[in-house]
């Protein structure tokens, strides 16, 4: 069903109920969508959904302030988020179920390295094997809505929200095994880290000198000691190397080019990293997103080259330290370094799930002027990415290749 949204845009309203009738529907639409507490995002022109009110509340702000402009599809107030919500599929057995939303998944993930195949030669998709098999396995007999990948997925991330360590991880995987002996599901952290790791968005571990001189990296990656300071690479004992290498300090890198070819590969997300060019704002007096200040004109101007095509990626960068320890270190602190993607509208760019975490630098001090030294693999992929680019299949446009 198309939803009549055309009675946003109208401003000056004269004697047509139009915007009225149009303001009533929408709230209709809305009002199963209220909280818990009784609010819901605002989208008038002053709250741009960073705000949340009361229905009645939402009705006034919306007829005195107007509709936002650019919030085209309504995901906070009832419009489904694709085409697809609701489909169902043949199960195994014939019947009928619904869709297991990691369909879609391993969809954007196969068809990005297919096109990614297609620029840079012929591969085997032979690495999807096990993906697939855990996709097509119940999770236990007689459960066909409700995939053995899909449950493992839902399981990784409860153990991230709630901060669950590795050891009560695979207490919990033995526990479900005991209690429902023909459960499909891994035995340990370490197999299902081992299987997630094949859907992509991995990250790189790189060795650091104890006094954050340098990075065991590319040209200093088989050293023993640091290239400045000559302090060894691995923890010593009595003086001695211990049996295993164990390093002083490890960075985790998360490599950008990746995310930024899920962005487009997943059909969701590709129209929205157009948002930049079609959602500005039509009064030069307000700015709700950066591609209303001179900051981007001025770069726009700089660079026509770049700003000709809308889909080249706009980053923003923030870092800053946290405690992972809570209150039993307080001493310690970490460096979360987090890219922000301004293609993505304002009322999503600035959300958890779109923020990217590309470097996590090591404590227990903060890196202080020696910040430059951990953003070295960062600041050289950008570098390869403007110079360079990056081929990536691109869903909003008949998932060409750009």
């Amino acid at each position: 069903m198309t939803i009549d949204k055309s009675w946003t845009t109208i401003r000056r309203r004269g004697p047509s109920n139009e915007f009225w009738n149009g303001l009533q529907h929408f709230l209709q639409m809305a009002k199963p969508f209220i909280n818990d507490k009784g609010f819901i995002k605002c989208p008038c022109r002053c709250c741009l959904n960073n705000a949340s009110h009361q229905l009645e509340d939402l009705e006034s702000h919306i007829f005195q302030n107007d509709f936002m402009f650019g919030y085209n599809q309504w995901i906070h107030h009832g419009e489904p988020t694709s085409a697809n919500a609701g489909t169902t599929v043949a199960g195994p057995s014939g019947g009928i179920h619904e869709r297991d939303e990691m369909f879609d998944v391993l969809d954007d993930i196969i068809s990005e390295d297919a096109d990614e195949d297609a620029v840079g030669g012929p591969s085997s998709n032979d690495q999807y094997d096990d993906l697939f098999a855990a996709l097509r396995s119940e999770l236990y007999p007689g459960v066909s809505s409700f995939s053995s990948l899909n449950f493992l997925v839902k399981l990784m991330h409860l153990k991230v929200l709630n901060k669950w360590t590795n050891k009560s991880f695979d207490e919990l995987l033995k526990l479900l095994k005991l209690a429902f002996p023909k459960i499909d599901l891994v035995e340990s952290h370490y197999e299902a880290k081992k299987l997630m790791t094949k859907m992509g968005l991995g990250y790189s571990s790189i060795h650091v000198c104890k006094n954050d001189c340098a990075l065991f990296w590319k040209e200093n990656s088989l050293k023993d000691t640091c290239p400045v300071c000559s302090e060894s690479r691995w923890k010593l004992q009595s003086g001695k190397r211990s049996g295993k290498n164990v390093p002083h300090k490890v960075l985790r890198y998360f490599p950008v080019g990746p995310r930024l070819k899920r962005l487009f590969a997943t059909s969701k997300t590709a129209k929205l990293m157009l948002w930049h060019s079609t959602g500005k704002s039509k009064d030069n007096d307000v700015m709700w997103h950066p591609v209303d200040g001179k900051s981007w004109k001025e770069f726009d101007k700089r660079h026509p080259q770049f700003a000709g095509d809308v889909r080249n990626v706009r980053l923003g960068l923030a870092a800053d330290g946290f405690n992972p320890f809570g209150n039993m270190s307080l001493s310690y602190s970490m460096w979360p370094v987090v890219l922000t993607t301004f293609n993505l509208p304002p009322w999503i760019c600035m959300k958890a799930e779109y923020l990217m975490l590309s470097l996590l630098i090591p404590g227990p001090q903060s890196p202080g002027k020696d910040m430059d030294v951990f953003l070295r693999p960062l600041i050289d992929e950008l570098k390869e990415l403007w110079v360079h680019g990056l081929d990536t299949r691109d869903a909003a446009y008949e998932n060409g290749v750009f």
